[in-house]
């Protein structure tokens, strides 16, 4: 384990009452519980799903396709003729 430093560390309090904004001790001590970890780790992998769902996870690119970009995009896929594609997903013959 790394060493600590006070600047990577902060404060965290509990809430008296569980609300859209936070959890009581209790309740964080029944979800690490429940997940088979301590509440630390409780609090990373609830702090690591919020931005997973919250912040991009990917960079953002530069923006549009150049006509140049759309050129040879179109020169390396066959163009014209009409194209299908066939699932097997779902049975298509009535039962």
């Amino acid at each position: 384990m790394t060493a600590r430093t006070p600047s990577d560390q902060i404060a965290f309090r509990y809430r008296t009452i569980d609300s859209a904004t936070g959890i009581t001790r209790d309740t964080a001590k029944r979800l690490a519980e429940q997940l088979g970890v301590d509440e630390t780790q409780a609090i990373h992998r609830a702090l690591h799903e919020l931005a997973v769902r919250m912040l991009p996870q990917y960079e953002a690119d530069d923006g549009s396709l150049t006509a140049a970009q759309v050129r040879q995009i179109k020169k390396r896929i066959p163009q014209g003729g009409k194209r299908s594609v066939r699932s097997s997903l779902f049975d298509t013959e009535p039962a």
